[in-house]
């Protein structure tokens, strides 16, 4: 065989589709693994997408997607946080927040460049550094309850600092950024020559107070990069549709890198995120509904067990420690699915910074979490610290 990409032998499967891949299939097994969100995709969302393909081309759009969902974009971060951007030149629709993210990444970075990136942290973020050739730099927060501090930020940045990537709600941790924090960070950035990648998938999906989101904050336009979706909002997981905004000038030099990567968004898809941000817009509010009892029903009971948590106020996972019962989170969670039946995420998973943690997602019912809570009590009754 020829020679592969040499890069790609310092990527490998992560840790949330090991465990989910590794319990699939399995009906008695309680899968507390991947961010999939239970609820059905919203019924004016599918009835749209059917009415359209009866009835409408389904041909190639303009390579930033449909001048109406741009449209719908810009006109929804306008009246949610005053953000002003342009539908035609300022926003890009992808294939998810996944290549959003590839795209702004192959635009920017050199082999060599760094890229910040707060931790515990997302899975799916340091191998695209990684095969391009640059290097993530992590920072830890587990002592600021998962919230990066901008003296933390600034110490780790170095003259090849090329970006700052930040997710908040954060994936693992549910951990949601103050308006105090943001503001700091945003001064932080002014001084700082980088680019500022956002990654604010759970948005709307935030259960206490109100997502505060770097789009507010027009100084730092020129270099910021916004990623969302409408996969965790509207359940539309299998959908893959999303987007990023950026600066005109950021904007044209992406374009370039998402069209020969991806042409254009799925027409379908397209169809059916104008819908959701249209005509299903309460959508995400009664999901959270669901979310933020399920979430005070498991950090309650895993209070209950003796297992420090904090409480999230984002996304729907949890993120307790493990770090009592002196074993790596990979043999913990191991443990846990083979003698209790319940598939759970080892912290490690998410950098050095999640070892000693589990993550846990209540995007699942109420019935399936009773059962898991249960399932957890009696494995750790029976465990020594």
């Amino acid at each position: 065989m020829p020679e592969l990409n040499r890069l790609l032998k310092n990527v490998g499967l992560p840790g949330t589709r090991q465990m989910a891949n590794r319990v699939a299939g399995q009906t008695e097994i309680i899968d507390l693994t991947l961010g999939q969100p239970d609820f059905p995709v919203p019924q004016a969302v599918r009835d749209r997408v059917m009415q359209a393909v009866d009835n409408e081309p389904m041909k190639y759009s303009h390579n930033r997607g449909m001048m109406e969902l741009r449209k719908a974009i810009t006109d929804f971060y306008k009246d949610k946080y005053t953000a002003e951007y342009e539908p035609s030149d300022e926003v890009i629709v992808t294939n998810g927040g996944s290549e959003a993210l590839d795209t702004i990444f192959r635009t920017i970075i050199n082999p060599g460049d760094e890229v910040i990136m707060p931790a515990p942290v997302y899975t799916g973020y340091e191998p695209i550094v990684t095969m391009l050739g640059g290097t993530a730099v992590l920072v830890d927060t587990t002592e600021t309850g998962f919230i990066p501090t901008a003296q933390k930020l600034e110490a780790a940045m170095t003259q090849r600092t090329k970006a700052v990537l930040l997710n908040y709600p954060n994936n693992p941790t549910g951990a949601v950024y103050p308006k105090g924090t943001v503001a700091s960070l945003v001064e932080l950035f002014k001084r700082h020559d980088i680019f500022i990648v956002v990654d604010e998938m759970y948005a709307e999906n935030t259960l206490d107070g109100e997502h505060h989101s770097f789009t507010s904050y027009p100084a730092i336009k020129d270099r910021l990069l916004a990623v969302n979706g409408l996969s965790k909002s509207h359940a539309m997981t299998g959908w893959r549709i999303g987007w990023l905004l950026g600066s005109a000038e950021m904007i044209e030099k992406l374009t370039l890198v998402h069209l020969y990567n991806t042409l254009c968004a799925s027409m379908p898809s397209q169809i059916a995120a104008l819908e959701a941000l249209t005509g299903a817009a309460d959508a995400p509010a009664e999901m959270n509904a669901a979310y933020k009892e399920r979430r005070d029903y498991i950090y309650r009971r895993l209070v209950n067990m003796g297992l420090e948590t904090v409480l999230p106020e984002g996304a729907f996972y949890i993120f307790p420690s493990i770090k009592g019962y002196n074993e790596s989170s990979f043999d913990f969670a191991v443990e846990l699915l083979e003698e209790a039946g319940v598939a759970v995420v080892p912290g490690a998973a998410f950098s050095e910074y999640g070892e000693g943690h589990i993550r846990i997602s209540f995007a699942t019912g109420m019935e399936n979490l009773e059962e898991a809570a249960d399932r957890m009590e009696k494995f750790l009754n029976g465990k020594k610290r």
